[in-house]
């Protein structure tokens, strides 16, 4: 025996470990000794025994637990059993720990050494069936290792490109080389032929997958079409699935997209009987799999080109402007109509800072303030005449749009409207004075019967009210066209204690409780003080006139961010949400205004004009039966008051 063979004796000291050590020695064997469980641990760490002898009993500690332990750790390492005499039961307690073979006095070196070579034996014998299934393993494993990467491979190729005869083709080779098969082929379902066609092909005459078709009906893959469940069979002699198409063995399994089959992946050896098996049939339900995914992919990314092409088409045809942004306010989209309306010509503004592409200074002033100002809608108005109507709407998960919609017909007719408007006022303030002077006399000139009397009043009512009309309508056109450019430092507090005192009566005779709240030491305001007063009038007056007996109103006025904030609450009747967007119009009362309510319809829309003359804001808040809120924001001044002319 070699030197290199290693006897570890695990053994009290007796004379039959030095027995042994001789009959060992004298075999040729190399001998290391251990006399306890701890010298045995070192022993196994330090050296590598070919083999380990022990007895029944270490130190005190049972042997065949030293042993179990020692094979949890070691299970390749032969282990022989010395006991004190022949115990059967001992014996079968040893095989089911694992120890290779049992010794026993009376001893002979001949019985020694032949145990050992014996152990040693079957050790190796156990050891190149170990190594011959660990190659066998390792050669499976790396084969699984190999479908695993031809897999993720093919699932990144999936992913990444929308080539779907590049993707196919893959499915069809990775189906060739995962199975070792002759020929692969995808075939997909023709809806109008009910009929298979190959889309793609491996190892096929490029005229014979050009031209291949299969029905559906009486077919292999058309069974697998009908019953979306896989084919496969080997046989000894060729099976036909076509004219001049034999095989040997097949694998067929369905393509599905939504749970219907829109076709087959197949696999098959035309010349060779080589058998496919169940995990073949395995990798080529995945591959469909990833075919089907791909197909789908395909199809969607189709749709939606479809879809985006309609879409742009759609954008470019609009006739109003239309610009798209991220929310870092970078162009996304931008049609037509915007490019033409700001002059941005035809080159690629996309990815580009909204205001770098676009500078004027009405739609820069809209994005800087588009933070703080509540307003939904403005105006741009170019040098060329031109007036748009902008609107700014957030969209959740991308920036905004931008739309710009051309108003310079509409404010042509405005402008026409109001002038006529104005040119019929002026004509009609002297035949109303007229009218109005000459009623006066009539009592003057006989008397009237009560009748006549009560004629007399109806006309002088209407004349005043038509007067009234008149009056707001030059007011508002005065307003509108910038003639009020008187400005002065104002104390809007004493404005609404001055028009409250003139409502004080109303307000009694209508037993509404007034709640007033005033900031103290509010900062002036800048402007016109007939119109300011004209503004708080119209407002203070409408909310008596639409609160009913024993309402309440609440006037707040305070200051913040250099700003004066006046609101007028009221229990009143309320204004329709429909209403709502259209109440600073000229001409328009709500619809559920109470009958016989005198009004021109023109208050509201002179409170409007007089406020954004102020480089003020207002707006409204109303429900039905519960009343509104009108609320004005007006910048306080913060420069020198100007000397009057």
């Amino acid at each position: 025996m070699p030197k290199s063979d290693l006897i570890l004796l695990a053994m009290d000291e007796s004379p039959i470990l030095g027995l042994l050590e001789r009959a060992l020695h004298a075999s040729g064997y190399a001998v290391s000794r251990a006399q306890d469980s701890e010298s045995l641990d070192r022993s196994l760490l330090e050296t590598t025994p070919a083999l380990l002898l022990i007895t029944q009993t270490l130190n005190g500690k049972n042997g065949l637990d030293l042993c179990r332990i020692i094979l949890e750790r070691f299970p390749t390492l032969p282990i022989l059993l010395y006991a004190d005499h022949d115990d059967n039961a001992l014996f079968k307690k040893a095989v089911k720990v694992g120890i290779s073979d049992f010794l026993y006095p009376p001893l002979r070196i001949d019985d020694i050494v032949n145990a050992i070579v014996h152990t040693q034996k079957r050790a190796e014998r156990m050891g190149d069936w170990v190594r011959r299934e660990v190659r066998r393993t390792t050669v499976s494993l790396q084969q699984r290792v190999d479908e695993m990467e031809t897999l993720v491979k093919l699932g990144g190729t999936i992913q990444s490109t929308l080539d779907l005869d590049s993707v196919l083709t893959s499915v069809v080779t990775a189906a060739v080389e995962l199975t070792g098969a002759e020929e692969g082929q995808l075939l997909i379902l023709d809806d109008q032929t009910s009929e298979l066609y190959m889309r793609a092909g491996r190892n096929f005459e490029e005229n014979f997958a050009r031209t291949f078709r299969l029905p559906v009906k009486d077919s292999i893959a058309g069974q697998v079409i009908h019953t979306g469940q896989a084919v496969s069979f080997c046989q000894d002699s060729p099976n036909k699935i076509k004219t001049s198409f034999l095989v040997y063995a097949l694998i067929y399994v369905p393509l599905r997209i939504g749970g219907q089959v829109i076709g087959v992946l197949g696999v098959d050896n035309r010349q060779n009987k080589r058998p496919f098996t169940q995990h073949h049939e395995l990798l080529m339900s995945v591959l469909a799999d990833y075919a089907a995914v791909a197909i789908n992919n395909a199809r969607l990314f189709e749709t939606s080109e479809q879809e985006r092409a309609k879409l742009d088409t759609t954008i470019a045809s609009i006739q109003d402007g239309v610009i798209l942004i991220d929310k870092n306010r970078n162009i996304l989209l931008i049609n037509p109509a915007a490019r033409k309306a700001f002059g941005l010509g035809l080159g690629d503004l996309t990815g580009l800072p909204v205001l770098n592409a676009v500078t004027h200074t009405d739609f820069v002033g809209i994005l800087e303030s588009i933070s703080e100002n509540p307003l939904k809608h403005h105006e741009i108005a170019f040098d060329d005449g031109r007036v748009f109507n902008t609107q700014y709407v957030p969209v959740a998960e991308i920036g905004a749009v931008i739309t710009l919609e051309e108003i310079t017909h509409l404010k042509m007719l405005d402008r026409l409207k109001s002038d006529f408007i104005h040119t019929i006022s002026h004509d009609l303030r002297s035949p109303l004075t007229a009218i109005m002077g000459y009623v006066e006399l009539l009592d003057r000139v006989g008397p009237l019967n009560d009748q006549q009397k009560q004629f007399v009043r109806h006309v002088q009512n209407s004349a005043q009210n038509i007067t009234s009309l008149v009056n707001d309508l030059l007011d508002l056109g005065r307003i509108e066209a910038g003639f009020d450019t008187r400005k002065d430092e104002i104390a809007l507090e004493t404005i609404v204690h001055y028009t409250l005192d003139n409502l004080n009566q109303q307000m009694v005779d209508k037993n509404q409780n007034i709640t007033l709240e005033i900031q103290q030491n509010l900062p002036p305001l800048r402007g016109n003080p007939i119109r300011l007063r004209q503004m708080v009038d119209n407002l203070l007056v409408n909310a008596v006139k639409y609160t009913p007996a024993g309402g309440s109103l609440t006037i707040r006025l305070l200051a913040e961010n250099n700003q004066i904030i006046f609101e007028v609450i009221d229990t009143g009747v309320g204004i329709p949400t429909v209403d709502q967007p259209h109440i600073f119009e000229k001409f328009y009362r709500a619809s559920n205004a109470p009958k016989n309510t005198p009004g021109t319809g023109l208050g509201l829309a002179i409170v409007k004009s007089i406020v954004e003359n102020h480089n003020g804001r207002i707006w409204l808040e109303s429900t039905v039966g519960k009343g509104s809120k009108f609320a004005v924001v007006l910048p306080a001044s913060t420069a020198e008051p100007e000397i009057a002319q």
